[in-house]
């Protein structure tokens, strides 16, 4: 978690070990998971710091990679609340097949209008080493 207070916050809970820290940074050598995820995430990354994050996550997976974030088939910038350059939209689980040859498992789409689990119109992709 990036926001200092938030990762506080969780770890009053104790029902996870927070670490307060920028994706940006290196994780090579850190523990790996079953599953290494992310969701909302990488739309917020600039395009020029992604392999810093596709290094973190596939390093921190031992065996599936996951991420549910907004898709399009060709990289395009989104006004994000009267700013640009804040929200990117591309095709991050091709790009991650591609850089580390994933093989993508299973895909689909969650719907806002969706009447049992409405989130956001995104795009999820599970990915195996």
């Amino acid at each position: 978690e990036i926001n200092a207070v938030a990762a506080e916050r969780a770890k009053k809970l104790g029902i996870a070990d927070i670490v307060c820290n920028t994706i940006l940074d290196p994780v090579a050598g850190k523990e790996a998971f079953d599953l290494a995820f992310t969701k909302g995430v990488l739309i917020h990354i600039n395009p020029d710091e992604l392999d810093k994050v596709y290094a973190n996550l596939y390093a921190l997976s031992r065996r599936y990679v996951m991420v549910c974030e907004y898709y399009n088939p060709v990289p395009v910038t989104v006004p994000y609340r009267g700013n640009a350059d804040r929200l990117f939209k591309r095709d991050f689980a091709g790009e991650l097949i591609d850089r580390y040859g994933l093989r993508l498992i299973d895909y689909g789409f969650v719907y806002r209008r969706d009447g049992y689990f409405p989130q956001d119109d995104v795009t999820w992709f599970l990915m195996e080493k």
